[in-house]
């Protein structure tokens, strides 16, 4: 049995983060001393790293939630895989089209960079220095004013 020090060594998490998950039914059944200290074991520590590992494939506290209600029920049953199946394509489906979109802002960063190069290089080769065009423009704007 271990302390809440030793389970954030163990895990990674915070002691609060730890709290927050008991307090959300994530990590039911926490024991306590007859002090009221929390006390972990084994099963605790399984719980929290498969938390952890359902978080990082970008699972919410909601469906984590939901895949532990099915599990407290039956353990590691076909209805909780099955759900858990699902809801893994369904990230990675999303995973998927952010990586598209991603790729999408690339291609338009690429060539719009292209674009401000190619705009540049003839100023440039007309004797027109880049970094005061800015400058001579605010001035004439100045000047109109007046």
């Amino acid at each position: 049995m271990w302390a809440i020090a030793e389970m954030c060594d163990r895990t990674g998490l915070s002691p609060r983060t730890i709290r927050y998950y008991e307090e959300i039914g994530l990590l039911p059944g926490v024991r306590r001393k007859a002090s009221g200290r929390r006390v972990y074991g084994p099963e605790e520590l399984e719980r929290l790293g498969f938390i952890n590992r359902l978080k990082a494939l970008g699972l919410s506290l909601a469906e984590i939630g939901e895949l532990n209600a099915v599990y407290a029920i039956g353990g590691s049953t076909s209805a909780m895989l099955t759900r858990l199946g699902l809801l893994l394509t369904a990230h990675l489906e999303d995973v998927d089209r952010r990586i598209e979109a991603l790729a999408d802002l690339r291609g338009e960063l690429l060539r719009y960079g292209q674009h401000i190069e190619e705009r540049i290089e003839p100023a440039a080769g007309a004797g027109a220095n880049p970094a005061t065009t800015g400058s001579a423009d605010l001035a004439g704007m100045e000047r109109r004013k007046a």
